[in-house]
């Protein structure tokens, strides 16, 4: 996986240049699903980032669906940036739909009366 290294005086959050980064990576196939990703101290020193940042921008990918981490497995990509988009999508959905009162089964069948349409 060829990652570059993020630019200091952009002013793009270090942590959201990195997420990039890999999104990219995934997007272009050097990284695939089931693939492993090096570790968050091996991509800080590739990237030129603190590991903290790095980690930062892994947290934001796994909460997108791109990545899922393991204890004793390490980072793994799980999903394609299409994939990721549509889990970001229905995050946001059933946020807005807890804010509106609904619950998860009732967001369900709402969505299963459309389908069915």
């Amino acid at each position: 996986m060829e990652i570059h290294e993020v630019n200091k005086n952009e002013s793009v959050a270090l942590y959201e240049q990195v997420a990039a980064e890999i999104r990219r990576a995934i997007a272009d196939g050097e990284a695939q699903p089931g693939e492993r990703l090096p570790s968050a101290i091996d991509l800080a020193e590739v990237i030129g980032v603190n590991k903290n940042t790095v980690i930062r921008a892994l947290h934001i990918l796994r909460d997108e669906g791109l990545l899922d981490f393991t204890r004793g497995r390490g980072i793994r990509v799980v999903a394609t940036p299409g994939k990721s988009v549509l889990q970001t999508r229905i995050n946001e959905l059933m946020d807005f739909a807890r804010n509106q009162g609904y619950r998860r089964d009732e967001v369900v069948a709402i969505i299963q009366s459309q389908v069915l349409r």
